[in-house]
């Protein structure tokens, strides 16, 4: 994954110079974070930790953003609701911090920031690239870097609440190209030890939570129109 760090500081770098002298948000959000993996294998609320997160928006167009994030917090599982035989002898369990720096593009389907309308909401969709690393996995089954890259994406819906003050609840999932979130993979299956998963389905990982946004205007200065 090393094209990660160089494609994101590229995207920073053009987004910085291109979006300073538009509308800019800074906003925090709080929520919980989820996984799929070999350990779960559908979305479960059971397996929601806490996570929070920061970012700074900046406004292209009435539909269009861009957001730089980091988000952070605790992600696990455990085989004690196990999902199959398999897994009750298994008995593996997880429990990681996790942190996650993003770039992502939003879309909104309405112009809710059109002045001569009074809407107040919009529903969207965003997408990007992240870094994520993680510690907690002291035990490790195989060989990895503890850094590693994602594809975050997602919907959320945005309100006013004033000019300057937005609220969001947004639900994103993370297809990442790893397989040892939760530590389990592949394994020796003739040891018959259980302690092993499906080499060939990545985990993932998920972002459901509310944010606050505060807004700022760039007040252009005036111009001698006799220059």
């Amino acid at each position: 994954m090393k094209f990660f760090p160089g494609a994101l500081l590229l995207i920073a770098t053009l987004v910085s110079g291109e979006l300073l002298a538009q509308r800019s948000e800074i906003g925090f959000g709080i929520g919980t974070f989820n996984y799929t993996g070999d350990l779960a294998r559908t979305y479960s609320f059971a397996n929601s930790k806490p996570a929070g997160t920061v970012f700074y928006r900046s406004n292209v167009s009435k539909v269009v953003s861009f957001r730089a994030a980091l988000t952070a917090g605790k992600i696990g599982a455990s085989d004690k609701r196990p999902i199959d035989a398999f897994a009750q002898q298994r008995n593996a369990s997880f429990n990681i911090f996790l942190m996650e720096a993003s770039l992502a593009m939003e879309y909104h389907f309405l112009n809710w920031r059109e002045t001569k309308h009074i809407l107040r909401y919009s529903p969207y969709l965003f997408g990007g690239m992240a870094l994520f690393g993680m510690s907690g996995n002291g035990n490790k089954t195989a060989e990895y870097s503890n850094v590693q890259g994602a594809i975050p994406f997602g919907a959320g819906i945005k309100y006013i609440v004033n000019p300057k003050w937005y609220l969001a609840l947004e639900f994103g999932a993370r297809k990442t190209f790893f397989d040892y979130l939760d530590n389990v993979s592949v394994g020796k299956q003739s040891r018959k030890n259980y302690q092993y998963g499906n080499p060939f389905d990545n985990d993932a990982y998920y972002f459901l939570g509310i944010s606050v946004t505060r807004t700022f205007y760039d007040i252009p200065c005036p111009t001698n129109p006799y220059k």
